[in-house]
């Protein structure tokens, strides 16, 4: 017996070919009717149903448009321009103005809290029991500086001084926290000075007296060869190089100046530079000769903490002694600006605090959107 599987197949061949015939024919006889109406001149309207599709990964589908082929205004691009005063409204156009400085922008003070130097007992101290104590004020150390942060035109005006960033300072070993760095940012010293003494770390520490914690105006370099990325090629460490007192080394400085600009260079060069600038005595005004120069702080990328030490070491500054120490810390980083990130998508938990921390914020009536404190954007 033959197959009939042949004459199957041809069959099946036959009607496809067919099919594609017929929609050939009918495609190119309704574009000749299109063709021969507007030739007429009359007015074409009409409605397509070939079925949903998904193109290009878009979810546009056939059946939620009928095309209509009347002359639409349209932008050089070939975009739909519409004359609709509803459509407008829906997206209007807001011009928006350089963003403010801060009320508190002026002068910008360095602190360096080292707990056990603090405590009078230090030598003595269990260190695990301190950095217990410290990490258990975190959260009142964060919420306190977001306190000093969030205020408008309305609410919070007494605040007079700014906490622009705090960084946990770490061990060698990177197993405990050792004291914490602030940045602070205030038309007065007396201000910036009051603003450090009732954090609740240093209430802790000393009961709000500040006298033993190093404090100094910074003198912070901006030009953007020295603003890298945290994180960028390395790990965040901070360096803080104290210079040699005149007393012992009466040329110092002299060989700050003589330094200053191969210093600077090595800084650039080195494309790791995150934040630096000059430490000087903190003086009420900033162009008081008193207000010298007595030390170096950076903040630097590094891949590992031997390579951070040799930057540290072979910079032109500490290679014509200048320095009479050197400290170089890891860091965790404290978000104390008060600007929230969003909620973390796989793992709510790592954002739940940051969240609660918001509410109440917000529900004490301190202003946390980005359009209420502007000059926190940037």
């Amino acid at each position: 017996m033959k197959s009939s599987k042949k004459p199957t197949f041809l069959f099946v061949v036959f009607i496809v070919l067919l099919a594609a015939h017929i929609k050939a024919f009918t495609i190119n006889h309704f574009a000749l009717k299109v063709r021969q109406t507007i030739r007429d001149g009359q007015q074409v309207k009409f409605s397509t149903r070939l079925g949903s599709f998904v193109a290009d990964s878009s979810d546009y589908k056939s059946s939620d448009s009928d095309f209509s082929s009347d002359d639409e205004k349209s932008s050089e691009y070939g975009a739909p321009v519409s004359d609709s005063d509803e459509e407008e409204d829906e997206s209007p156009t807001l011009e928006e103005s350089p963003v403010p400085m801060s009320k508190n922008a002026g002068n910008r003070f360095l602190a360096f809290v080292f707990d056990k130097s603090l405590l009078s007992n230090g030598d003595d101290v269990d260190v695990m029991e301190l950095h217990e104590n410290r990490i258990s004020l975190t959260e009142d150390h964060v919420m306190y500086c977001r306190k000093a942060n969030l205020y408008n035109e309305t609410f919070n005006t007494e605040s007079m001084a700014d906490i622009l960033w705090s960084y946990q300072l770490l061990s060698s070993d990177l197993r405990r926290t050792v004291g914490h760095a602030m940045c602070i940012e205030s038309k007065t010293l007396e201000h910036a000075q009051k603003a450090l003494a009732n954090d609740p770390i240093v209430q802790m520490l000393t009961k709000g007296d500040i006298s033993k914690i190093p404090f100094y105006r910074w003198r912070h370099i901006r030009d953007h060869t020295l603003r890298m990325d945290d994180g960028r090629g390395g790990i965040p460490n901070l360096l803080i190089s104290m210079d040699r007192l005149p007393e012992e080394v009466p040329s110092v400085p002299n060989l700050r100046d003589s330094v200053h600009k191969d210093y600077l260079e090595y800084l650039i060069r080195s494309e790791r530079v995150i934040a630096a600038g000059p430490l000087h005595l903190p003086t009420e005004l900033k162009d008081d000769a008193s207000s010298i120069p007595v030390g170096d702080f950076v903040l630097f990328n590094s891949p590992n903490r031997q390579s951070a030490i040799e930057f540290a070491e072979n910079s032109p500054a500490a290679q014509a002694g200048l320095y009479e120490s050197m400290k170089l810390h890891r860091f965790n980083s404290l978000d104390v600006t008060g600007k929230f990130v969003a909620t973390d998508l796989v793992d709510p938990q790592k954002t739940k605090r940051t969240e609660e921390m918001k509410d109440a914020l917000e529900y004490w009536g301190y202003p946390v959107g980005d359009q209420e404190t502007k000059w926190l954007n940037w």
